[in-house]
């Protein structure tokens, strides 16, 4: 298998959404002689563009409205810099100046006259080595796994450090990204010692700080996160026109529900909407996509993108930070995609986005019941179980000129009993297959790209006819795998 699935957990470049009208403006100045001619600068508020600027001669400048003290983020993108997103704290009227002799942006000397970014400063300084390092891992394009020990490093050494700052908004955005990361990482190693840092920030921590410390609080100690077979969870959400919703709303009919976590700012997001597109105008009456935006509300109802969605596009007004998201979402990459059956419970949840999972979903929709999380590209469409033979029939969805194998080795279980692959129709086994279909009527973009092929394995009988059975193509570690197929419709 070759599936590539694209997953964005913080940035891609989006065009600049409206700002509130006001005078008040900050300023991030920037230089360093090591910045190539056209890069491009930019600047963040919740993830949301607000200021852009092209480097000349090693400078750029970025002015953008705030009204109080804003934790910002200044992305830099061009040969040299690594995509990182750099913290820097700004208020009215105040201009900060951040240089550096290379094009590692995060670790450039930021000067500024806010006692938050002094704070900042001092992490930045602590954790230099460690963030240099794990920045020209970045760059070299080293496997995520040698660069998680790296992060580890720069998060060990922040956690050190802030037990002897002050609590502020820059000590407390440390460690929300350290809570952040631990929350988001099986077997973090400094658990105990950050839940200990979290327990002294919250105890002196001054007015004003209660909805992070809240935050922070239930990342370092997360609600249980509702997985395949559980029932659905509901919550209050509103429209773009501020009414109130439920998400009960969308079964009505028997439908399936696609709850779809997104980001204005989130580059797979919009790549997934035409394939979202084309599926749920093919599957009126069996399925209801409902898009849960964690954006600011105002830039969410502003921008162009918000306004052409043609399902149910709700936000619970949380931005992400716990609410409906962290009930549904194991992490918080984006997008995210929890199906729900019409029984409200959890089918399946798959993070980030590949062409042709939601072809892939719709025919599982089709097709059998069945619970597929493991690659949606490949659904059951129909099971023929007979006392002579068992004979499972899929439907592969994959980009022109890709390939896909079954293993010979595929088998069924059920039961306890393990039920061995006899034959093939369609496809030639252990052999690299091309799906040359074409799924979508597109003419341009990624979906003129998409091909099906259908194709049918045939497997010894069962001994006794059961409910639901297994699909595993062999045991490595990327095999396709499909569990609980109904044998009846």
């Amino acid at each position: 298998m070759n599936k590539k699935i694209i997953i964005t957990a913080l940035l891609a470049l989006v065009a600049m959404a409206g700002q509130a009208q006001t005078t008040k403006m900050a300023t991030i100045k920037g230089y360093s002689s090591a910045l190539k001619d056209g890069t491009m600068a930019m600047s963040f508020i919740d993830m949301v563009a607000v200021a852009s600027d092209t480097v000349e001669n090693g400078h750029f400048t970025l002015t953008f409205p705030v009204e109080k003290l804003t934790e910002c983020n200044l992305f830099l993108t061009g040969d040299g810099c690594p995509n990182f997103l750099k913290s820097i704290f700004v208020a009215p009227d105040v201009v900060v100046c951040t240089t550096g002799e290379d094009c590692l942006f995060p670790t450039w000397k930021v000067e500024s006259s806010l006692p938050e970014q002094t704070t900042a400063n001092q992490i930045a300084e602590h954790t230099r080595d460690a963030l240099n390092e794990m920045l020209r891992m970045r760059l070299e394009g080293v496997p995520y796994e040698k660069e998680e020990v790296a992060y580890l490093e720069v998060l060990r050494k922040t956690l050190d450090l802030l037990p002897s700052l002050p609590v502020n908004a820059a000590s407390l955005a440390a460690l929300k990204d350290a809570s952040y990361f631990a929350r988001n990482t099986l077997g973090f190693p400094y658990t105990e010692q950050l839940k200990a840092v979290e327990q002294a920030y919250a105890e002196r921590a001054p007015k004003g700080y209660e909805s992070e410390l809240a935050y922070i609080h239930s990342l370092v100690y997360p609600q249980h996160v509702v997985q395949p077979g559980e029932e659905a969870e509901d919550a209050d959400l509103f429209d773009m026109k501020g009414n109130t919703h439920r998400i009960a709303e969308a079964f009505s009919g028997g439908r399936y529900v696609l709850l779809d976590f997104w980001s204005l700012g989130c580059g797979p997001c919009r790549m997934a909407e035409p394939e979202m597109r084309e599926v749920y105008e093919q599957m009126k009456g069996k399925l209801e996509i409902v898009g849960i935006n964690r954006d600011k509300p105002s830039a969410w109802r502003e921008s162009d993108w918000s306004k052409k969605i043609v399902w149910p596009n709700w936000s619970d007004g949380k931005m992400g930070k716990g609410g409906i998201e962290s009930r549904y979402c194991d992490n918080a990459a984006i997008p995210y995609y929890v199906l729900l059956s019409p029984e409200k419970r959890v089918v399946w949840k798959q993070r980030g986005y590949g062409l042709g999972m939601f072809f892939g979903m719709a025919a599982a929709i089709n097709g059998p019941r069945q619970d597929n999380s493991k690659d949606l590209s490949l659904a059951v469409t129909q099971v023929e179980a007979t006392a002579n033979a068992t004979i499972v029939h899929f439907r592969y969805y994959g980009r022109k000129g890709y390939l896909f194998r079954i293993v010979k080795d595929s088998y069924l279980t059920a039961a306890g009993g393990k039920y061995k692959l006899t034959a093939a129709n369609g496809i030639s086994l252990d052999a690299e297959t091309c799906p040359t279909g074409l799924a979508s009527a597109a003419t341009e973009g990624d979906l003129s790209d998409l091909c099906y092929t259908d194709f049918s394995l045939t497997f010894e009988p069962f001994g006794t006819l059961p409910e639901s059975f297994d699909f595993k193509e062999g045991d490595a570690e990327d095999a396709f795998v499909i569990r609980n197929i109904s044998v009846e419709r």
